[in-house]
C-alpha cells in the first residue's frame, strides 16, 4: 500500500513539473503567448501609456474570449516573429501577417480575418511616378520592410532597384527625404501614418497590387487550438464583431472584412 501510495506521489509531482514547464511558450495556468510587432497604428502599436493597443489586439483579445482561452499579448519585433514562433517562444503571431505558400510550408494559418493589398506610395509634389509601371520606367529606387510581401514582390521584379528596410515607417522617412523614390507597402501600412505630420507629405499612386490575406499565425500540429481560433473568427465575423473593430479603428478601404 505505502509502495503504491508513493508512486501516485511521484507520478503526481512529475505531472506538476510537466504543466509548469509548459512545453510551447505557455504559463502553468494555460495562457498562451500571443506575438505582434507593435509599431503598426492602428493595426498593432503602443499608446502613449504603453500599452498595446489597436485593432489587431482588440481583435485577438475578443478571439481569446470567443473561444475561452487565455493569451498574454508581447511586442516582438517583425524579425523575431517566425523564429520566436517555430521555436516556441510564444503560442501565436497576430501581426498583419499575409498568408503565403512558402510560410504555411512551415507554419499553420487561421481563415482571413482581413483582405489587404500592396500599394505603391510617392512624396507629395512627384509627378513622374503615378503607378507602379512608372517606377521601372523611370530607374526609380523603391523602399520596402524586410521580410513583408511588398518586399518579395519587388524581389520578383528584377528591373526595380530596391532598398530594404526594419521598419514602414523608417522608408517613408527615407522617402521625404529624397532618398527612395517611392515605397510599397500594404495598404492598411498607410494606416499607420494617417494622423501624423508625415502623412501630409507622401500620397498612394496606382491602383492596389495584390490581393492578400491576414490571418492568425500557429505552430503546425497545432490542431485543436487552430479549430478553436478558426470558430471564434467566423463568429465574429458572422456577430459583425470584426466590423466593428474594423471602423473603431478607422481602416477604411484600406482593409476589408472578408
Amino acid at each position: 500500500m505505502k509502495i503504491k501510495i508513493f508512486k501516485l506521489a511521484v507520478f503526481i509531482f512529475i505531472s506538476s513539473l510537466l504543466v509548469g514547464c509548459g512545453g510551447s511558450g505557455k504559463y502553468k495556468d494555460d495562457t498562451y503567448i500571443v506575438a505582434t510587432d507593435a509599431t503598426l497604428a492602428p493595426m498593432s502599436f503602443m499608446s502613449v501609456g504603453n500599452d498595446m493597443i489597436g485593432f489587431e489586439p482588440d481583435l485577438i483579445n475578443a478571439i481569446a474570449d470567443n473561444a475561452g482561452i487565455n493569451i498574454r499579448l508581447v511586442n516582438v519585433e517583425w524579425a523575431g516573429l517566425f523564429g520566436g514562433l517555430i521555436t516556441k517562444k510564444f503560442d501565436m503571431i497576430i501581426s498583419s501577417v499575409t498568408v503565403l505558400e512558402e510560410r504555411k510550408q512551415r507554419m499553420g494559418f487561421s481563415i482571413p480575418y482581413l483582405k489587404s493589398g500592396l500599394t505603391l506610395v510617392v512624396r507629395k509634389n512627384e509627378k513622374n511616378i503615378t503607378s507602379f509601371e512608372d517606377t521601372k520606367n523611370k530607374n526609380a529606387l523603391v523602399g520596402a520592410q524586410v521580410g513583408t510581401t511588398a518586399y518579395y514582390f519587388l524581389e520578383k521584379e528584377s528591373s526595380i532597384r530596391t532598398k530594404g528596410y526594419q521598419m514602414y515607417g523608417h522608408a517613408i522617412s527615407d522617402l521625404i527625404n529624397g532618398k527612395v523614390d517611392a515605397v510599397l507597402g500594404e495598404s492598411s501600412g498607410t494606416l499607420f501614418l494617417k494622423n501624423q505630420p508625415l502623412f501630409q507629405e507622401i500620397k498612394i499612386v496606382g491602383e492596389i497590387l495584390s490581393n492578400e490575406f491576414y490571418a492568425v499565425v500557429l505552430r503546425k500540429g497545432e490542431n485543436q487550438l487552430m479549430t478553436q481560433i478558426n470558430s471564434a473568427i467566423k463568429n465574429l465575423i458572422a456577430d459583425g464583431t470584426i466590423a466593428q473593430l474594423h471602423k473603431k479603428w478607422d481602416l477604411g478601404q484600406a482593409a476589408q472584412v472578408p
